[in-house]
């Protein structure tokens, strides 16, 4: 059943996606062909998955609505998305980005700040074209929502130099940082679509336990995934020491030998890292303990639509095949683990 829905999500995302492309392409003609908006015309080429326009669109019209009326909602969130991964990429130094060089070593630090700046601005272009009854929600959460985005990558940052994260610290900033756009982006979607202020809160919840479930997705890829299926090759945040759920509950739950060995890591790129770290994950049982995690999101996220229909049978009928795509995304999350 899992695979069923799965493959019927990402059906259905494509003809949002596809929807979406073409908006983005006519948003983009309104700006001048200068050294400006070329970094920002290079970075949205690059494509990548669209899955905040897409969820924009598809809560849209599962809320009553057409697509095309979250259309500036949905321009607003990726045109965002893109400019935290511009500025992202000059603060990580990251040479590639979807396989291509970053903009930052396209062009130079200077021109990528400078897009980034003025990519923001166009999301807030973008935005300006909503309907009117709708735009001051949509202002307030977008806003709110950009400022939260910062704050969890100053807390990203900040958790470099540490070595005492904790999990409720870790699970705090990547709410900030990953899903609180993607909770947005069904919210915004919602509103565009004329969902109630329950409606609108259930859509918000699901998509930040389904934000937390795939960043625990991405941590587990990039170490226990497939390299031909994850698109890069893994062990790269063991390599960087970078704090994920695995590393600190590996730090937390290990003692005498296990801790000295681990500790010994941190800092080397030494040949063979990768493939004892992750002997140490597996021995100390984190990476059973990050597969629940994430089952526990998803069932969070599935929880808040159930007690929405509960307490509202009639919320979300706007469309049935948008209401199963948000369920089958839901599901991806769990579906792709190797």
């Amino acid at each position: 059943m899992q695979d069923s829905v799965t493959f019927d999500a990402k059906t259905a995302m494509e003809a949002y996606r596809n929807a979406f492309e073409q908006g983005c392409s006519e948003f983009l003609k309104r700006y001048p062909e200068t050294e400006l908006y070329a970094p920002v015309r290079y970075l949205m080429a690059l494509g990548g998955k669209r899955l905040r326009p897409v969820l924009v669109m598809a809560a849209c019209e599962a809320s009553g609505g057409r697509p095309e009326e979250a259309l500036p909602a949905a321009l607003a969130v990726e045109l965002f998305h893109n400019f935290t991964l511009m500025h992202d990429d000059i603060m990580d130094d990251a040479p590639l980005r979807r396989g291509m060089p970053t903009v930052h070593e396209k062009w130079n630090d200077n021109t990528a700040v400078l897009s980034g700046d003025a990519l923001h601005v166009m999301a807030c272009e973008a935005l300006l074209d909503a309907p009117d009854k709708a735009l001051p929600d949509l202002l307030r959460t977008f806003h709110r929502t950009a400022l939260e985005v910062c704050e969890g990558q100053e807390q990203d940052m900040a958790f470099e130099s540490r070595r005492d994260v904790t999990i409720e610290e870790y699970m705090e900033m990547i709410r900030l940082k990953t899903s609180v756009l993607l909770a947005a982006a069904l919210d915004m979607g919602g509103k565009s679509g004329g969902a109630d202020d329950q409606t609108r809160e259930a859509l918000y919840e699901f998509g930040l336990h389904v934000g937390l479930a795939f960043q625990l997705q991405d941590d587990y890829l990039d170490a226990f995934g497939n390299p031909e299926n994850f698109g890069k090759q893994v062990g790269g945040d063991i390599l960087a020491d970078k704090k994920t759920f695995l590393l600190i509950r590996a730090m937390e739950k290990a003692h005498g030998a296990d801790f000295d060995g681990l500790c010994r890591e941190l800092g080397q790129r030494s040949e063979g890292k990768v493939e004892r770290v992750l002997a140490l994950y597996r021995h100390l049982g984190v990476d059973a303990e990050l597969r629940d995690a994430m089952a526990g999101q998803v069932a969070l996220a599935e929880g808040a639509l159930a007690r929405l229909k509960s307490h509202n049978p009639n919320a979300l009928k706007g469309s049935d095949s948008a209401l199963a795509l948000l369920h089958g995304v839901a599901a991806m999350v769990t579906a792709r683990l190797s």
